[in-house]
C-alpha cells in the first residue's frame, strides 16, 4: 500500500480531529513542516494540544494556528519568538506546559520503544510536587511520562517511497525523535526517491515509523540550499 499522498490535505484526511495531541518537529524556524501545519489550519480542527520545541513565529509555523485559535495547549521549551503566543497566554486563552530544553529531545525517546515512564532527576523542586518518586541504585528519580502524540508532523530533506527519512543539519534536532513517538507520523519531504536509493547508513528514521508522505519540492522553509532533485516523484496517491 502506497505511503505517498498527493498533498498535505489528503495526508491528513480522516486522521485529524478536534482535541488531538500533535507533535510538530522544528528547531526555531528550521525543519518545520509548514505545509502540513497549513493543512491543519485549513482542516479547522480545534482544541489541539501541540508538542513542539517552540510555538513558531508570528505569521509562520505554528503561529498560523494560534491566529485561528486552534491550539488549546502548548507543551514547549521555548516560546520567546511569538508575540501572539504571549498575548494569548497572558490573557488566559492558551495553556502552557514548559519542558526543559535539555530534556525535550529525550522526552520522546521512551515512547518510541514503548516505555511510558520517563525518569528525571528533579527531586526537591516544585516540578516534583505531586509526582511519584522512585529509588534506583540509591538515587531518587521523579517519575514522568514520555511524551506521545496522536499525530507527528515532521520535515525531512529526503525520503524514499517506503518512508525512510534523511534530515539535514539543524532539522535533525527534534524531528527524528518525534517521528517515533506518535500513533501516526506524516512526513513532508523535499526530495522523494525510489525505495533502495538511499544508502542504509544515511537513513535516520526507518520507514517503519512513517505512515504517510507528502512530497514538497518547493518547501517554503527548506532544510538546505542544496539543488533540488531532478527526478520525477513516483505516482502519488489520489
Amino acid at each position: 500500500m502506497s505511503k505517498i499522498y498527493k498533498d498535505a490535505e489528503a495526508a491528513l484526511a480522516g486522521a485529524i480531529k478536534d482535541g488531538m495531541t500533535i507533535m510538530s518537529g522544528d528547531f526555531g524556524i528550521c525543519g518545520v513542516a509548514d505545509t502540513l501545519i497549513a493543512a491543519i489550519r485549513k482542516s479547522g480542527a480545534k482544541d489541539l494540544t501541540v508538542i513542539s520545541n517552540n510555538a513558531g513565529v508570528d505569521g509562520g509555523g505554528l503561529g498560523i494556528l494560534l491566529e485561528t485559535r486552534q491550539i488549546r495547549k502548548m507543551i514547549s521549551s521555548y516560546v520567546g519568538e511569538n508575540k501572539l503566543f504571549a498575548q494569548q497566554y497572558l490573557a488566559g486563552e492558551l495553556e502552557l506546559e514548559f519542558i526543559r530544553r535539555a530534556r525535550s529531545p529525550s522526552a520522546f525517546a521512551p515512547a518510541a520503544p514503548g516505555f511510558p515512564p520517563f525518569h528525571q532527576d528533579r527531586v526537591g523542586t516544585i516540578i516534583a510536587e505531586g509526582k511519584e518518586v522512585r529509588v534506583f541504585d540509591g538515587e531518587e528519580y521523579v517519575m514522568e511520562r514520555g511524551l506521545f502524540a496522536d499525530i507527528a508532523l515532521v520535515h525531512a530533506w529526503k525520503a524514499d517511497t517506503e518512508g525512510n527519512l534523511v534530515y539535514r543539519k539543524t532539522a535533525r534536532n527534534f524531528n527524528p525523535n518525534m517521528a517515533t513517538a506518535a500513533g501516526l507520523t506524516i512526513a513532508e519531504v523535499e526530495h522523494l526517491v525510489e525505495a533502495g536509493s538511499i544508502d542504509p547508513d544515511h537513513i535516520i528514521t526507518p520507514g517503519i515509523f512513517v505512515q504517510r508522505i507528502v512530497h514538497v519540492p518547493s518547501a517554503s522553509n527548506p532544510s538546505s540550499t542544496a539543488p533540488r532533485a531532478s527526478a520525477s516523484p513516483p505516482e502519488s496517491r489520489s
